[in-house]
């Protein structure tokens, strides 16, 4: 057996021992990945700080820059004659949120991300907000990633917008992340199984997850939902690919 020493440390050593584990422990934080910055951007609401190069109006969270008083005093008379035009703070989030889903139909990312701005200085905790800035975070800057942050505290928020899951899904798809998109669409077909454009992504995901079958099955599902212009276009390649019969 082993015995243990009964030799006193000396001092010098001792000292230079709790120093070399300082050093230890100082190159292992070092090596470890930095916690992403995070904000509170509503009462108990953190996202991840992004900002990007551009004006700062025309980023989500207005790129979280730090605002001049004049600009605060500007946010809050904003807040005030949209209040007074409309009648009330809900119907002027509505309205701001409004303009930022035309401008997303028109293709216009960064129009959409000064109304979804807007959107959120009335209404920071609702889910359109953080629903919208994932759409531009993905149009205007191409972050996969943090459109599916966003995507995923919009699904936390109040009044969630119908299509929020297939807008997720879609999301992941754009990124090649088709496992994460079928399991997201799985599930918007079920919360929402009226929404063609959720069929169509499904049909999407199922096949680049390698179940033709079930490709086929989402389209003819897509098909019976009234589908745009748009989705239609895309089942026509989803049957071709997936060799519907």
């Amino acid at each position: 057996m082993r015995r243990c020493s009964t030799t006193p440390i000396h001092p010098r050593t001792a000292r230079a021992r709790k120093r070399l584990a300082l050093v230890a422990l100082t190159l292992l934080l070092a090596a470890s990945p930095a916690r992403a910055d995070s904000v509170e951007v509503a009462p108990g609401v953190q996202v991840t700080r992004k900002s990007y190069s551009g004006p700062a109006n025309q980023q989500p969270f207005f790129g979280f820059a730090a605002k001049t008083p004049e600009q605060r005093a500007a946010d809050e008379k904003f807040v005030n004659d949209m209040v007074a035009a409309t009648g009330s703070r809900q119907k002027a989030f509505d309205e701001a949120s409004l303009r930022g889903w035309r401008a997303i139909s028109k293709g216009n990312a960064s129009e959409a991300a000064l109304r979804f701005n807007q959107a959120y200085l009335l209404a920071p905790q609702e889910s359109a907000v953080y629903h919208g800035f994932a759409i531009v975070a993905m149009m205007r800057f191409n972050d996969i990633d943090y459109a599916d942050e966003l995507f995923k505290r919009a699904r936390m928020q109040p009044h969630p917008l119908k299509p929020l899951a297939s807008d997720h899904g879609r999301a992941l798809l754009i990124g090649k992340r088709p496992q994460d998109a079928r399991a997201v669409l799985e599930q918007a077909v079920t919360e929402a199984p009226d929404l063609a454009d959720a069929w169509s992504n499904l049909g999407f995901a199922r096949l680049q997850t390698g179940d033709a079958a079930g490709a086929c099955a989402a389209a003819n599902e897509a098909a019976t939902r009234k589908p745009s212009s748009t989705v239609s276009s895309d089942l026509a390649l989803l049957r071709t690919t997936a060799e519907c019969k």
